[in-house]
């Protein structure tokens, strides 16, 4: 089991309200499966990716990443087990503007004080057709580009588990597709696990299991 949610609970305090977000929700993916959540704006489709992806901390609940439970790791162990097990993928890429496209891809693999990669980097450049824009700044490049630099970003680490916020709600369509597309190959090719949020079914579709945020709790689509 590479990812373990059980009874995770998020609220915030708004001055005197409380918005409870997230409720008693339980979330487990399995080696090499896809799993789409759809929900509508507001629903907490970002906050559930941000405490799965130990950005953030449930108010209660139990997390484990490939066996390790997240609450007994100090921040030198979670930002370690952050690098290594996971991938973010987000919905604004997050590039860093004054890095090359291959530089961007890198980050991960510098942060965790390791000797460049290049052989994948350029590998995975290559796959996706990006090999002659790696030296490209990010102002340089089109939203499809840069969505898919980010893709190569979360995988450069080989990471058990990639997490994908809404990663195709600023493409148009045709980009959208694509993206899609590389998704489902990454899976098929690396056999990485995928947790994506989205508010659109065409998308939801390439899951394994296709849930839905409703209510604080996840539900599974008919």
């Amino acid at each position: 089991m590479i990812l373990q949610a059980l009874d995770i609970n998020k609220s915030f305090t708004n001055g005197v309200s409380k918005l409870r977000v997230l409720t008693n929700l339980t979330l487990t993916v399995g080696g090499g499966e896809i799993v789409t959540i759809m929900g509508q704006s507001g629903a907490g489709k970002s906050t559930l990716l941000n405490i799965l992806g130990t950005l953030d901390s449930p108010d209660s609940g139990l997390l484990k990443i490939n066996g390790h439970n997240v609450e007994k790791l100090n921040e030198k162990e979670l930002c370690a087990l952050r690098n290594k097990e996971l991938g973010f993928v987000f919905q604004f890429h997050h590039l860093l503007p004054e890095f090359t496209a291959l530089e961007n891809i890198l980050m991960p693999n510098w942060i965790s004080g390791k000797n460049p990669i290049l052989p994948r980097a350029h590998d995975l450049l290559t796959k996706v057709g990006l090999m002659e824009r790696k030296d490209h700044y990010p102002s340089q490049l089109s939203g499809g580009e840069r969505s898919r630099v980010a893709v190569l970003r979360a995988m450069i680490n080989q990471p058990s588990l990639i997490l994908a916020d809404e990663p195709t709600g600023n493409l148009d369509v045709k980009n959208a597709r694509k993206l899609i597309d590389l998704f489902v190959e990454i899976n098929k090719d690396f056999g990485q696990s995928i947790v994506l949020t989205t508010h659109n079914p065409d998308v939801a579709g390439i899951g394994d299991r296709k849930l839905t945020l409703d209510d604080g709790q996840l539900t599974t689509c008919e």
